[in-house]
């Protein structure tokens, strides 16, 4: 198999690690070779964080190339733009229509850029959600990202109950359920 490179990007605080762990543990338990890479940036909430899940027959590197990126998985918008240019040319973004204002914009210094959802699907393949709003309905607004990731399996070659059956396994006993949920939620968007 062809080495798929996975990039998931997110702000402090939204389970972009979790995330990272949950695809990372499905790539092995499928058989992969799997290189995970965590840039952390400012990790506390509020900062950049970007990781990288590469797997396939035989990994070299951690480190998703610019232009390389199958799936960019985004848990905001910004993020999302920030990182694009990272995915393939016929990639998929899986967003999360969420805003949340980086520290230069909230001082006054910068202004959050509009229309960016709009923008990059003028010229790449963009599924968005609102997924706070669905993880709202389900009771927890934390699983959004698990939600996200539930549209993002979509654009890989796992089954679904691979997919919940690592969930399971990975997410800590008592949010268990709840995470299944969501994943379905996304999976059926």
């Amino acid at each position: 198999m062809e080495t798929k490179n996975i990039m998931i990007v997110g702000v402090g605080g939204q389970g972009t690690l979790l995330t990272s762990r949950i695809l990372g543990a499905l790539t092995i338990q499928a058989g992969y070779d799997v290189k995970l890479s965590e840039v952390h940036g400012m990790a506390q909430r509020g900062g950049s964080v970007v990781t990288f899940v590469r797997y396939g027959d035989k990994v070299n590197e951690p480190i998703v190339e610019e232009g390389q990126a199958d799936v960019l998985i985004a848990f905001e918008k910004l993020e999302a733009l920030r990182y694009v240019h990272f995915l393939k040319a016929n990639g998929a973004i899986v967003v999360n229509d969420q805003r949340i204002d980086p520290m230069p914009v909230v001082i006054g210094d910068a202004e959050y850029p509009p229309n960016i959802l709009e923008e990059l699907s003028k010229i790449h393949r963009v599924f968005k959600v609102n997924a706070i709003e669905e993880a709202k309905k389900l009771g927890n607004s934390r699983v959004f990202n698990v939600i996200v990731l539930g549209i993002a399996a979509q654009h890989m070659e796992f089954s679904k109950d691979e997919w919940l059956s690592v969930i399971e396994k990975t997410v800590p006993p008592k949010t268990i359920e709840i995470n299944k949920k969501a994943f379905e939620v996304g999976y059926n968007l």
